[in-house]
């Protein structure tokens, strides 16, 4: 039984999709080599900051381009980010029941706190572990093997949520149970490619997972 269940952030519980492709396309613009458009973003969504824009410029020194990238996002923020449909009441839910929560992301502290507390998230989880908290980043296990050590977790009994393929192999190099979102802007196919235990549709599939009646009204 599932006793413990982890959140990446972008892209699974908060919508900053949209927040995300923007700030790249001003960041970056006539500094990539190739055309750089909305669809060159996606397949990297979910690795770190400084290794995606690595990957779109080639430059090896990015940091004045991670600051700018940080400094235009918190500046959109608030107007850009949203939260996925029914993510408040399904953790609340199961919050509620005594399931362990926590939250593992390859964004920084002070934004990912910011977007929790906006949608009243941040007091229901046990433990959020970001980029600025682990050495090696997902897809090493390094981040959910931390959060589960901080929840006092059995990584058996722990469930993993993300959007992108690094959340699949962090949760299974970590030997807990990983779960796609098929609401993933890179598409349910490619997800499967890396083997996750489940892949859920509405966030309120959860509760199946977690031994959970769900109610639909």
């Amino acid at each position: 039984m599932i006793q413990t269940v982890l959140f990446d952030l972008d892209g699974t519980i908060i919508d900053t999709n949209e927040l995300i492709i923007q700030t790249f396309l001003h960041v970056l613009k006539d500094k990539t080599p190739s055309p750089f458009a909305r669809e060159s973003i996606i397949p990297s969504m979910g690795l770190p900051l400084e290794h995606q824009i690595r990957i779109f410029t080639g430059l090896e020194q990015v940091d004045d381009l991670v600051e700018a990238y940080r400094e235009y996002n918190i500046a959109r923020h608030d107007e850009l980010v949203r939260e996925f449909p029914h993510v408040t009441e399904v953790i609340e839910t199961l919050h509620r029941h005594g399931i362990r929560l926590g939250v593992v992301t390859t964004k920084m502290r002070l934004t990912t706190e910011r977007a929790l507390r906006m949608f009243g998230l941040y007091e229901q989880l046990g433990t959020i572990v970001t980029i600025q908290d682990v050495t090696q980043p997902k897809p090493h296990p390094e981040p959910v093997l931390r959060a589960i050590e901080a929840l006092q977790a059995d990584p058996a009994t722990t469930l993993m949520v993300g959007d992108s393929p690094a959340d699949i192999q962090s949760a299974n190099a970590a030997g807990a149970i990983s779960c796609g979102v098929a609401w993933s802007l890179k598409g349910e196919a490619v997800l499967r490619q890396y083997d996750p235990r489940h892949i859920i549709h509405d966030m309120r599939d959860l509760y199946a997972l977690v031994g959970l009646e769900r109610d639909e009204g």
